[in-house]
């Protein structure tokens, strides 16, 4: 079953692990060691995260190392990109609306 990769990442023990091995390929055990809950509930994360594709996996001998999916999470970044623009915008014109509030304060 592949999920929707919005509804993996709207859980905050799921973007903990993409954060936890954004940098390094990590197995589950020692994605599990950062959380408090227990290794079943981490593996069943994992689990959904890779199910949507944003973690690859990757065999090297009997350990199974767990790694971003750097394409996925572009196409992510990619839909995000016009809420970005729309918020720089707004937030630009709100900059522009205080510096004119402070300068006619100062008059």
């Amino acid at each position: 079953m592949r999920r929707d990769p919005f509804q993996a990442i709207a859980d905050p023990t799921r973007r903990a692990i993409l954060l936890l091995i954004a940098s390094q390929a990590m197995t589950p055990n020692a994605i599990a060691e950062n959380f408090k809950s227990s290794r079943q509930a981490v593996s069943k994360h994992i689990q959904i995260l890779a199910e949507c594709e944003l973690v690859k996996q990757k065999q090297d001998g009997r350990e199974i190392y767990y790694h971003l999916n750097s394409t996925k999470m572009k196409e992510i970044d990619k839909w995000l990109e016009n809420f970005r623009k729309m918020w720089e915008n707004k937030f630009d014109s709100l900059d522009k609306l205080l510096l004119k509030l402070q300068t006619k304060q100062k008059k």
